[in-house]
């Protein structure tokens, strides 16, 4: 998954797991949907920390490729994946471990309404101009 704060990748990887079945989207939702935001929710609350961030995208990419190593069914990154390097890591495990990639970017990031969309919608209180500065640096194919 791509796209800024907000452009409702979550949402996305929600109704595609739905579209999969109750048995297989219980199980994925269990074992091959990761995201770095996870690693900060303490007790419901998410508490963003940036100090914490390459330790928690360490992570993340780790227990992806366990479960790419365990030869989980469907395995899903729902990251902003900004630039390009942010997710050839998980594409190139992946890749070598047999899995066919896809690749969605939600949104267009470099649109300034879109940005505005993000910067409301948010769960994480990204503010507008924080936003705009990813969406000014996000690499497009």
């Amino acid at each position: 998954m791509r796209g800024l704060p907000g452009s409702g990748k979550s949402h996305w990887v929600e109704h595609y797991i739905d579209s999969l079945g109750a048995d297989l989207s219980i199980h994925i939702r269990q074992h091959g949907y990761f995201s770095t935001d996870f690693y900060f929710f303490h007790q419901g609350e998410y508490r963003f920390n940036p100090q914490k961030l390459p330790r928690y995208h360490q992570a993340n990419l780790t227990a992806f490729i366990v479960a790419l190593a365990r030869s989980e069914p469907v395995v899903i990154c729902d990251n902003t994946n900004v630039a390009k390097w942010e997710f050839m890591a998980y594409e190139a495990a992946a890749r070598a471990l047999g899995y066919q990639v896809r690749v969605v970017l939600v949104g267009q990031p470099k649109n300034a309404e879109h940005q505005q969309l993000c910067a409301l919608r948010n769960q994480h209180q990204v503010p507008l101009e924080h936003i705009q500065k990813m969406g000014h640096l996000f690499e497009l194919d």
